[in-house]
């Protein structure tokens, strides 16, 4: 699954423009999750938020970090503790939809493989196939249960890892507290998951920028699209271009298919997917890159509120292009 994937889009229209109501958006930046994140918006009484977003960002580090050996989703995974908080709560039961939508390529049961391959705070790299095949029967939400705040699970030895959904949620989250606070131009970033809303400092929509799934270039160095987003719509992208490790020579992607414990090889280059919440579009383009492109496009075709930009390899290695027709819509010229 993703954990911490570099940021695969730019975000485009968030240099100073020409504001709306002649006032300047405000623009916060720094780390959380152990990536970053960018916020702009813009409020009529110029109200500074920093405050208030460092303390939501700090109450779902402390929830679902697993960086964080205090964290409540830590404590789950040593059995310190079973119960619970409301934010990890809320993120377990928007796993257990996924799952079940994604027939079980979303899963957050995967932590501990992603982990010993080292994607994660663990130092060991590399493919033990003997090892994996004993994580194996520690894998499957099916073995998870929610009782209440109580984290049912049928083996004390599972652990959970939401990183493939945390920091599209962290952006929800910002975003509902805007929309509290009456504020309706917005657009939020975490770890490259986005949530949008109102227009951008030229008025306009605002503007993501796809990158091409190039090795080794940099966010925003050769783009492939630029598409629209906005109405609390979520986009998040999933890619095997850029996070990877490399034991002896050989490239392991980061995305893990939960039924085999391997990391997922197909042609499926990237997804980016445009859904109702950042939430759901960070999950389903981890599920996608799993899945691969025929799955995607058919579940697209089922999912009409659901969006993807895919890019994948033609059979002689080129680059090619699949996206649905509301994704079509979206894209600029």
């Amino acid at each position: 699954m993703k954990i911490n994937i570099a940021i695969p889009i730019l975000l485009l229209a968030l240099a100073c423009c020409k504001p709306v109501s002649h006032k300047s958006y405000i623009r916060l930046n720094g780390f959380t999750q152990g990536t970053t994140y960018s916020i702009t918006y813009y409020d009529s009484l110029y109200r500074d938020f920093s405050t208030q977003i460092d303390s939501i960002l700090n109450r779902i580090d402390y929830s679902m970090s697993i960086y964080n050996s205090e964290s409540i989703i830590s404590k789950v995974n040593s059995n310190q503790i079973d119960t619970i908080d409301t934010l990890l709560k809320e993120v377990i039961e928007a796993s257990f939809n996924n799952y079940h939508l994604t027939d079980g390529a979303f899963d957050i049961t995967v932590g501990p493989i992603v982990r010993a391959i080292g994607f994660g705070p663990d130092k060991s790299k590399g493919i033990d196939s003997a090892k994996i095949k004993t994580f194996l029967p520690l894998i499957g939400m099916n073995q998870l249960m929610l009782n209440g705040y109580r984290l049912i699970k049928a083996n004390k030895n599972i652990q959970i890892d939401v990183n493939a959904i945390a920091q599209g949620y962290t952006a929800d989250v910002v975003g509902e507290f805007f929309k509290s606070k009456g504020v309706a131009n917005y657009l939020v970033e975490v770890g490259g998951e986005i949530t949008a809303d109102g227009v951008n400092p030229s008025n306009k929509d605002w503007v993501i920028g796809i990158d091409r799934p190039m090795e080794g270039a940099l966010p925003g160095e050769n783009l492939q699209a630029k598409v629209t987003i906005g109405q609390g719509e979520g986009l998040a992208t999933s890619g095997n271009y850029r996070k990877f490790i490399e034991v002896n020579g050989q490239k392991y992607s980061h995305t893990i298919n939960p039924k085999t414990g391997f990391p997922e090889l197909n042609n499926l280059l990237s997804a980016t997917v445009i859904a109702p919440s950042a939430s759901k579009a960070d999950a389903l383009a981890t599920a996608f890159m799993v899945k691969g492109l025929d799955w995607t496009k058919e579940f697209v075709e089922r999912n009409k509120d659901i969006n993807v930009y895919l890019i994948y390899a033609g059979n002689k290695g080129e680059y090619r292009i699949w996206m649905d027709e509301g994704m079509k819509k979206k894209v600029i010229p």
